[in-house]
């Protein structure tokens, strides 16, 4: 147990020399863009969807993440929120991520489709990563680009006025280009990484009914995301890790914190929960890894609030295949 503590310690304190890297890459994101006014208008935001299974596709939270499982990695996901509520949203995603032959380089693409009550919306977005190896570990610094697209059609809704010319057509589709940018640091024992998942908002101009982007430092989210493995044997360890998503507008702040466990038995079940505090919702998560390719995973969250009367959960369902696999079945990657 003392190796494991000492292990840890020296990677914290690798940890400590590379938060002088994040604060300079993200100061520098900070001031690149200028701010610009924002109009007197409505905003326009699909929100950033929950899963509860992201540690399996850091793509999903980071672009950085692109290339780092060491092989082509495609996953795909399926979740169902707040189940019993009529017309409640559910989310697919569907990704690829690898590293390029140097193996300095990976490339990423990920789709997400969204269903909630009468709206519908895609997004499209690609990652670039690019890793330096250090002595315990490899840093790498992420960049994205792509799009968002919504659309309501208001056309299906029971309104008290007969023919309502509001909503008897459909709205017009938002078409939302964005960017983001994130950091990754990762080692046999520990990862951490800090994203801004989208740099531009936009706003609905009320005068032109036209959509406008518009930037400003105080309308991020920052996600944050850290953890480690603990290995009491080969066939049973332990991974903690925690998610933060903190907006810096003032009416938001803390927008989802969760803290996760994992137990991995034997290389082949990983056993899991984790409580979201700001929904206070409790996950559980089961996941299979067939063979060093393949796994399977399952997870149900169960409100412990007051959705607690109104939802019976969420569910989440996993799939993660990886192409021309570098890790032996003997030294399996956690991160």
């Amino acid at each position: 147990m003392s190796g494991i503590l000492i292990r840890f310690y020296g990677d914290l304190i690798l940890m400590n020399k590379i938060k002088l890297i994040f604060s300079f890459f993200f100061l520098s994101v900070f001031t690149s863009v200028p701010g610009q006014a924002i109009p007197d208008s409505t905003g326009i935001s699909l929100g950033y969807p929950v899963y509860s299974q992201y540690l399996q596709n850091g793509l999903l939270i980071n672009p950085a993440y692109a290339g780092s499982r060491g092989a082509l990695s495609a996953f795909l996901s399926y979740r169902i929120q707040w189940m019993g509520i009529p017309d409640a949203p559910v989310f697919q995603s569907v990704s690829l991520n690898a590293p390029m032959k140097n193996d300095k380089v990976g490339l990423g693409i990920m789709a997400q489709f969204m269903q909630f009550g009468f709206t519908k919306s895609q997004s499209i977005y690609a990652s670039y990563s690019y890793r330096i190896s250090l002595e315990t570990g490899k840093l790498s610094f992420g960049l994205k680009a792509g799009f968002d697209r919504s659309n309501t059609d208001y056309s299906g809704l029971l309104t008290t006025t007969k023919n309502d010319p509001v909503f008897s057509t459909n709205n017009k589709p938002y078409f939302l280009p964005n960017f983001g940018a994130g950091i990754y640091y990762y080692s046999d024992r520990l990862f951490a990484g800090v994203a801004i998942p989208a740099f531009l908002n936009y706003k609905k101009n009320t005068s032109t009914s036209s959509v406008e982007a518009h930037h400003s430092i105080n309308n991020y989210d920052i996600i944050f995301s850290a953890g480690g493995l603990i290995t009491f044997s080969q066939a049973f360890k332990f991974k903690p890790s925690v998610l933060i998503d903190y907006s810096l507008e003032r009416t938001k702040r803390l927008t989802q914190l969760d803290i996760n466990c994992n137990f991995i038995l034997g290389d082949l079940v990983w056993l899991g929960g984790s409580w979201r505090t700001s929904e206070q919702v409790a996950v559980g998560i089961l996941q299979v890894q067939i063979n060093p390719q393949l796994m399977i995973g399952f997870s149900y969250d169960y409100p412990a609030g007051r959705m607690s009367s109104y939802s019976k959960g969420s569910t989440e369902f996993i799939l993660r295949y990886e192409f021309g696999y570098k890790v032996s079945a003997a030294n399996p990657r956690y991160f």
